[in-house]
């Protein structure tokens, strides 16, 4: 990997992982890395600059492209289908709801946008300064990473009710956001070399921290175990149940 941003797992464990340098996407399935999607080095092209993913209600892989200010759906051929007519600026999280609602956080405006399952034009529901990380909960809140006054808060699915989850800037340089089994959040750190785990109210507290972690972005769930991207060490990592930090790596027999 280049340098890999962003991750999404499929129900059946498959790993997606965005490559903002290859640029394109990675796929990790039956124990083996390979490229599921080749993008171009020519800038304004599908994937040229992607930055984020999602897998929709449906199972199928959703990625936010800057380059073409766009969101995409890939095909059953592994062709990113666009979904907005160049709707949105910079996508930097996205989020999909139990109907297929899909959320993007759009880091050009400052805004979350919901755009309808089947794609079309996206409306703002929420001004948000700098949505960096976003997921969703059971009950369709969306947990927002935010560079601005409060560090991680959380909308209702028509972002009319906004609440404060973590509150000033206690990171140092915030990314994704997962959910725990428990309803608590994680919260990737790169300049801190951290990952954050976050309560309504309460004070974050290091989940893991240090080598050989150099800059974690993205999050996601694989396993049981939490996957972490860091594009400084060009790695994606799993936290093992024992509190380790292994690279996912081919199983596959050398040739």
């Amino acid at each position: 990997m280049l340098y890999p941003l962003a991750v999404a797992v499929t129900a059946d464990d498959t790993i997606y992982v965005a490559d903002r340098e290859l640029p394109g996407i990675w796929k990790f399935s039956d124990g083996k890395w390979s490229i599921y999607f080749q993008g171009s080095k020519k800038f304004r092209t599908p994937l040229n600059a992607v930055r984020c993913l999602a897998i929709d209600h449906q199972g199928k892989l959703l990625a936010g492209d800057s380059s073409t200010r766009e969101i995409y759906r890939f095909d059953e051929s592994a062709q990113p289908q666009p979904l907005t007519k160049g709707g949105v600026g910079i996508p930097m999280s996205l989020a999909v709801a139990k109907d297929g609602t899909i959320y993007a956080g759009d880091i050009e405006i400052q805004r979350i946008v919901k755009i309808p399952a089947e794609g079309g034009t996206p409306n703002i529901i929420a001004e948000v300064t700098a949505p960096r990380g976003m997921t969703i909960d059971d009950e369709g809140r969306l947990w927002i990473v935010s560079h601005g006054k409060d560090a991680v808060i959380r909308l209702s699915s028509d972002g009319m009710q906004r609440e404060v989850i973590t509150e000033g800037r206690p990171f140092q340089f915030q990314h994704h956001i997962v959910l725990g089994k428990e309803g608590e959040g994680y919260v990737a750190d790169g300049y801190a070399k951290t990952i954050w785990k976050v309560k309504q109210g309460e004070k974050p507290e290091p989940f893991f921290a240090g080598e050989p972690l150099k800059n974690p972005v993205g999050l996601a769930w694989w396993k049981g175990n939490l996957l972490i991207v860091d594009p400084h060490t060009k790695s994606v990592y799993q936290r093992t149940a024992e509190g380790k930090l292994e690279p996912v790596v081919d199983d596959a027999p050398a040739q």
